[in-house]
């Protein structure tokens, strides 16, 4: 009887000890996934160069047959292209890890 106590105190603590670590693990691999899709590029950085270039063309013919309304929308939707491509190159250039690592 007086060699059971211990084990009585032991094994709750053993069993106790196991789920926790079980759990973070499991939990750590549920959080895993979404962390490393939100890495994943989401633009194209030359597609949108390539469809910022055609709006400007598009622009340009437009002004050119006499439609300034329409060439000014054209030319604000290219430098909208723009924009998005400089700001996914940026963030493509700070999201690397630094040398040093």
């Amino acid at each position: 009887m007086r060699n059971a106590r211990p084990l009585r105190r032991a094994l709750p603590a053993l069993l106790a000890t196991t789920l926790l670590a079980g759990g973070l693990l499991v939990g750590q691999t549920a959080a895993a996934g979404p962390a490393a899709a939100a890495r994943t590029t989401t633009c194209d950085i030359p597609k949108l160069r390539t469809e910022a270039r055609k709006e400007r063309d598009r622009a340009a013919q437009l002004r050119r047959l006499g439609a300034p309304a329409e060439a000014r929308k054209a030319l604000a939707r290219a430098e909208s292209l723009e924009r998005r491509a400089r700001q996914c190159a940026d963030a493509e250039e700070n999201n690397r890890p630094p040398l040093w690592k």
